[in-house]
């Protein structure tokens, strides 16, 4: 049985490298722009073909930079859908623990290169902990309190909780 790929080992991939496991459409974007915008294909899709995940960016006149944002999207993406099962053996990695600070507390940003792979671990660790804050923060060794700011501070993330939550039978977070 071959073994399944992790969101971690298409995460760590640089754009390029990524982007070569994408389909990649443009199309003509919809909207304000004027002319140019009528007349180029600027709005990007991308399908990551070993996941399904599908993202587009069209809100810029200029391809590359739509490009651009439909990668850092599908990272998000991946990070938030694909997930790997852990075993009784798991230790928070080295980028998690360079994440935390001296309290035991995330301190990735958003627009951290890192966050994405950080997203991925923790969602991980909670479907391991069966969806339980508190046994997940436990397992990675941070308060509950600030594992539920971190989630809260990225609604994307909030809301894949939540879903995983109803999916297990627990009640959504408020």
């Amino acid at each position: 049985m071959a073994k399944r790929p992790t969101s971690q080992e298409f995460l760590v991939l640089d754009d390029s490298a990524l982007l070569r496991q994408c389909e990649l459409d443009t199309f003509r974007s919809s909207g304000p722009g004027g002319q140019k915008r009528n007349k180029t294909s600027s709005g990007v899709r991308l399908r990551h073909q070993l996941t399904g995940v599908i993202v587009t960016a069209v809100e810029d006149r200029s391809q590359h930079v739509n490009k651009a944002r439909a990668i850092r999207r599908l990272r998000a993406a991946i990070a938030l859908t694909v997930r790997h099962p852990l075993d009784d053996s798991y230790q928070p990695s080295e980028l998690l623990r360079s994440c935390m600070n001296s309290q035991a507390h995330l301190i990735v940003g958003r627009r951290d290169e890192r966050y994405p792979l950080a997203v991925a671990e923790l969602l991980d660790v909670l479907a391991a902990a069966g969806v339980k804050l508190s046994e997940a923060a436990k397992i990675v060794g941070i308060p509950t309190s600030h594992l539920v700011s971190f989630i809260e501070n990225d609604p994307k993330l909030w809301q894949c909780v939540n879903q995983l939550r109803t999916a297990a039978g627990l009640k959504p977070l408020r």
